[in-house]
């Protein structure tokens, strides 16, 4: 049985993401009072946790891809033979080599959680504009 190796380059990012988080959470009061950069922390944040989550599954499933691999080896040999060969060991197998999206997925998350980002300020944006409109408009009156 071949231990289960950590991937580095997704637990990296993951640790970068969760101490960036903690840090927004920890100034979030100074941060947040600021009404000229609020946008900017929320989507920070908003990248952050969809980044989080995209790298942070991509971990999880490399992870356990392996260790259910691993069940398959019945004498601890670190190679498969005999009768640990066979359908299920073949899918586990399949499930751990085939993993380019696992594997890229640092990068791959950038491109999924920046959209999001980028939506949630120029929602806020909007949000922001209308209620000042609205103010200024129940202020004349």
């Amino acid at each position: 049985m071949n231990p289960i190796t950590i991937p580095y380059h997704l637990l990296i990012p993951c640790i970068i993401s969760i101490l960036m988080l903690i840090r927004i959470g920890i100034k979030r009061k100074i941060l947040l009072t600021n009404n000229n950069k609020k946008l900017l922390w929320i989507s920070l944040t908003v990248f952050l946790l969809a980044y989080l989550f995209l790298v942070g599954n991509a971990l999880y499933d490399d992870i356990f891809s392996q260790w259910n691999l691993n069940k398959f080896d019945l004498n601890n040999d670190g190679f498969f033979s005999g009768n640990e060969l066979n359908e299920k060991q073949a899918k586990a197998m399949a499930a751990l080599n085939n993993s380019i999206g696992r594997n890229l997925a640092f990068i791959t998350g950038i491109f999924f959680a920046l959209p999001l980002a980028l939506l949630t300020y120029i929602i806020g944006l909007i949000i922001m504009k209308r209620k000042k409109t609205t103010h200024n408009n129940v202020c004349e009156k």
